[in-house]
């Protein structure tokens, strides 16, 4: 695909709408909102890459309350011609046919290589790649097996959605901002994941969310890793031009 000279791709991720809690969540979403109008005329294509609610399950005929500012501005620009993707993040990994079916938005739940002017894109989350953090593993296949997916499915709306912001909010009080910390190239599995990815296929971007920090690493002569940041503390984005991506911050 080639880009128009006036058009640029937009990538941004983990805005965790719901947490802490409704009135602080709410703010944020009007954030994203602006940010997304802001970017309506320049906009080649958005990438969400994660995360974007602190808590999703869609039930056959039930999705969790709110968001709808968020959901219309998105559906809004879909149906303005402005192709929008999405990936599932470690929080919101239960996406199943609501976004493409009512919004016409492609929901992607493993990292996928996209190409623009002669520049290829490794996207995704980041959760669950590279070495260590078995336990997230472990516990990320009993979410995704479709026999668990459906029991907690049979648990009423009231009940379900509670249990699952109780266990994310004692899950946020035990790692605290642990996602913010950069531990250094020695340590952080994504970079090592991404280290590894380019001895096989040098990718010019690889491109993740999960660690809310924003990040430009050079990897090699030809190859980036960039982490997006979040839209809790950071507000950051990337954008791409057709030739450079580059970091910003939106305010």
């Amino acid at each position: 695909m080639t880009i128009a000279p006036d058009k640029k791709i937009y990538f941004l991720s983990d805005f965790h709408l719901g947490a802490p809690n409704a009135a602080e969540s709410l703010i944020r979403e009007k954030k994203v909102v602006s940010f997304l109008e802001s970017i309506r005329t320049t906009a080649a294509a958005i990438f969400i890459v994660g995360d974007i609610f602190d808590f999703w399950f869609e039930y056959n005929n039930v999705v969790p309350k709110g968001y709808v500012r968020l959901l219309g501005k998105m559906a809004e620009l879909s149906d303005a011609g402005i192709p929008i993707h999405v990936f599932v993040g470690n929080h919101d990994m239960w996406m199943s046919g609501y976004f493409e079916q009512e919004m016409n938005i492609p929901v992607y739940h493993e990292p996928r290589v996209f190409s623009w002017n002669n520049k290829q894109f490794l996207i995704g989350h980041g959760d669950g790649l590279g070495p260590g953090d078995h336990g997230y593993k472990f516990i990320k296949k009993i979410f995704r097996n479709p026999i668990c997916k459906k029991l907690f499915g049979l648990l009423h709306p009231a009940v379900g959605i509670a249990l699952a912001n109780y266990f994310s909010r004692k899950s946020r009080e035990k790692t605290g901002n642990a996602d913010e910390i950069f531990l250094g190239e020695d340590k952080e599995w994504l970079i090592i994941y991404a280290k590894e990815v380019i001895k096989t296929t040098p990718y010019d971007y690889l491109i993740f969310g999960h660690r809310h920090f924003p990040l430009d690493l050079k990897l090699s002569d030809k190859s980036h890793y960039i982490n997006l940041g979040d839209w809790i503390r950071n507000f950051t984005y990337a954008e791409f031009n057709g030739s450079d991506l580059t970091l910003k911050t939106f305010s």
